[in-house]
């Protein structure tokens, strides 16, 4: 996009940090990681009181089977077995669990519920760890202790005790390991319900639907290995810096070898411009950065489908006078509806494209020139691309995009998710999926002697509508901070309040913790960095990272309290108490980890020889028959979709808003109101904006302004006095921080296609606060 900038901010960067606790804002000018990431992890471990225990968790983290798997994103460990595959933020994760503060019953004493419901989410999190299991006493409005004896009772008495199973729902973050995965949709199938939502209903579910219905698998193709080889990237809706920090070394590689690298995003990040990777020595030494890009398209929020349209479209024309521009004979060999979409593409005007795209014709025929001279293409995606109304297609349109020159099936092409929580996609893998297959019930019937539900369960946005209406009185968070994570904050606080009891697994306090049922447990477990002892020794969970690797996790520190409970005890704990006349053998699951593997082996596939496998160097690849050009969809052959483009322009006056994470922070967890990489200082409320929208709507730089969004139902949500930072960001777009701007999204506003909440796609309108002056 050609953005003029003279209407976009040019600060020149200041000297030094911001007054203490005074808003600034500066923009970032410097190299993602590099010695400003080193400078922020070495404060980060002064600060939480970890020079010794820090950099030794450092040295364990992400190796192969003999350290613990970075409890942050799922990007896969270094093929060459890196001892230093880190980044600030896998860091700054790790050393948050391995705080040495604690929050036990004392703590619970000397601070009511409502008392603490006061308090910022920094300062839930930041009093350190839970330490042992406790229960909810609405006299004192005090949480006290509870034996986890007595917690499995209560929990398991009052699932025993409701009118269907279906009154239950089970949701799980990405945090949890493959083997508490796979005992916690047992759990939930034998007792009798598929109401397992997870984080992924609000990040990837378009990801995997739209996969599935085009190649017949709902996961990406491309490994590590082939972005080590590919010609070609493109990175769709991702702040890698943030997101996926270790990706900057894949990038910085990518343009060593001469690889053109494309960044499509409403914002330029930091992570589009240059890097110095943080474990190579000499360039740190040298403070030599690496260009991450070669290309930067600022497309409008939701711009991307028409980008990838005019894209094809380009290819397409060219393919009159240039056979090389399509492979042919990929697409007659390997594809169906070839004809339907080239006459969609023709039909489709330059002017719509531009107008959607929000870029000049220019802007995509140099994309499509970088598409079209790789031998060998990826194209990745975030949530920039995933939490829209019409994500499904856009993805789609990715896969049709990748068909068109046969990017599939062979090295360094490919599509590639980028999953942001560490074993999200192996959690959907094992089992956490409200619609399963009928093969997967089949099998966990066949080997686990169940008779699991066949009708599908709730997913995240459908249990707060069912909490709400009274149809779902249990609720049961394996991890994660639902409160905070879910869309519209306080119809979500009100579902959750609504039900009999909540039952959080947790390693920290957080808000979820505060907004409870009428009865409420918190179940303290270990974190991935801390040993699992069991009566067979000490035990590993696997995970699966964002390309399909499974591999193993060993903790190494001692737990933090006495009391913790792995999270497979704790699924069984309740399971026990839940189901008593269960012939599962929870416990023998328990002593030894291999017992869950084994079983798994014989439901999942993918997962034969498991134990075996899991142990190799690395662990091994799932298999994706669309990486083998076998499709598993309705026609045996990869499909292109067909779907119009939709209309993303903005009304006259409103605004497209998508709410992001800052830098400091990891989902819901904060760990500071800075944004180093977008030049953000002691500011979490703000909104960025595009000069001139500031300027049509006469507000002043760091001037308080308040944001409405309307929803579909007409309903309207607001947020007031939040900062306007202006910022090179698309005319008719905004952005700011979730969860903060949770409360915009309502919980109608979802994809009809995905069931997502639609929070990279707001409207709003955006207007100066009554009486507003910029702040100084």
């Amino acid at each position: 996009m050609s953005i003029d900038r003279d209407e976009q901010p040019s600060v020149e960067a200041e000297v030094g940090p911001a007054p203490e606790g005074e808003p600034r804002f500066r923009p970032y000018h410097h190299p993602a990681a590099g010695w400003g990431a080193a400078k922020s992890v070495s404060r980060f471990l002064v600060r939480e009181r970890a020079l010794v225990d820090g950099p030794r968790a450092i040295m364990r983290m992400n190796h192969e089977n003999s350290g613990f798997d970075c409890p942050g994103c799922a990007w896969p460990d270094d093929l060459k077995g890196l001892h230093l595959d880190i980044c600030e933020n896998g860091i700054k994760h790790v050393t948050w669990e391995m705080t040495p503060k604690r929050v036990g019953r004392d703590f619970f004493a000397a601070h009511s519920v409502t008392e603490l419901y006061g308090w910022s989410d920094y300062d839930l999190e930041n009093q350190g760890r839970l330490t042992e299991p406790m229960v909810y006493d609405p006299a004192s409005d005090h949480y006290v202790p509870i034996s986890w004896k007595d917690a499995f009772e209560v929990a398991g008495r009052a699932l025993r005790e409701l009118d269907s199973p279906d009154q239950a729902s089970f949701y799980t973050s990405g945090r949890l390991g493959n083997e508490p995965t796979f005992l916690y949709q047992l759990l939930a199938r034998e007792l009798g319900t598929n109401n397992l939502p997870d984080c992924s209903n609000m990040c990837h579910e378009a990801s995997g639907r739209a996969l599935q219905a085009s190649l017949g698998t709902g996961k990406g193709t491309a490994d590590l290995k082939d972005w080590e080889t590919a010609d070609a990237l493109f990175i769709m809706g991702v702040n890698a810096a943030s997101n996926a920090p270790r990706m900057l070394t894949a990038l910085a590689e990518a343009h060593d070898r001469g690889a053109s690298i494309v960044h499509v995003n409403p914002l330029i990040e930091a992570a589009a411009t240059r890097t110095i990777v943080p474990h190579d020595f000499t360039d740190m030494a040298l403070f030599k950065s690496t260009r991450t890009s070669t290309l930067n398209l600022q497309v409008r929020i939701g711009g991307d489908m028409a980008l990838l349209r005019g894209m094809a479209k380009a290819l397409l024309e060219q393919s009159g006078t240039d056979p090389k521009a399509l492979d042919q004979e990929f697409v007659d060999r390997h594809t169906t509806g070839f004809k339907e979409y080239r006459t969609l593409c023709e039909a489709t005007s330059w002017e719509e494209i531009e107008e959607q795209s929000g870029l000049s014709r220019d802007d995509v025929l140099a994309a499509a020139r970088v598409y079209r001279e790789a031998d060998r293409s990826i194209i990745s995606w975030c949530l920039g691309v995933s939490q829209h109304e019409h994500g499904v297609d856009t993805v789609r349109e990715i896969v049709n995009l990748l068909l068109l020159r046969g990017n599939l099936g062979r090295e360094g092409a490919g599509p590639s998710p980028v999953r942001g929580h560490s074993n999200v996609q192996g959690n959907r893998t094992c089992g956490i999926d409200h619609r399963p297959t009928e093969r997967f019930l089949d099998r966990l019937a066949e080997v686990c002697g169940i008779d699991p539900p066949r009708e599908h369960g709730l997913d995240t946005v459908g249990t707060i509508e069912a909490m709400l209406r009274g149809d779902v009185k249990v609720f049961v968070g394996m991890g994660g901070n639902f409160a905070l994570a879910a869309p519209d904050t306080p119809v979500t606080y009100e579902a959750l309040r609504r039900c009999d009891l909540t039952v959080q697994v947790s390693t920290k306090l957080n808000r979820s913790h505060l907004v409870h049922g009428a009865g409420a447990l918190i179940l303290p477990c270990l974190g991935r960095t801390e040993k699992d002892h069991q009566r067979r020794g000490v035990q590993r969970t696997s995970v699966e990272d964002s390309m399909s690797m499974v591999h193993l996790s060993l903790g190494m520190r001692r737990p933090a309290s006495k009391d913790l409970l792995s999270e497979p005890a704790i699924i069984a704990g309740i399971a026990r108490a839940a189901l008593p006349e269960s012939s599962t053998p929870w416990d023998w699951y328990v002593e030894d980890y291999d017992r869950i593997r084994d079983t798994m082996a014989k439901v999942l596939d993918g997962f034969e020889d498991f134990n075996r496998r899991v142990r190799l160097p690395l662990g091994f690849r799932i298999k994706q028959p669309a990486r083998e050009l076998v499709f598993l969809t309705p026609s045996g052959r990869a499909e292109f979709s067909h779907a119009a483009l939709p209309d993303v322009v903005p009304a006259p006056g409103t605004l497209a808003l998508g709410t992001m994470r800052s830098h400091d922070q990891w989902n819901t967890t904060i760990y500071s109101d800075d944004d180093r990489y977008r030049g953000v200082e002691n500011l979490r409320t703000l909104v960025f904006m595009n000069r001139a929208d500031m300027r049509e709507r006469g507000i002043e730089d760091l001037s308080p302004v308040d944001i409405t969004s309307t929803a579909r139902d007409g309903s309207e949500r607001h947020l007031n006095g939040y900062l306007a930072i202006p910022y090179d960001i698309p005319r008719g777009c905004a952005a700011g921080y979730m969860p903060e701007m949770n409360v915009l999204c309502a919980l109608v506003d979802r994809s009809a296609q995905s069931d997502q909440p639609v929070m990279k796609h707001v409207k709003v309108t955006i207007v100066a606060s009554p009486g507003a002056t910029a702040h100084r």
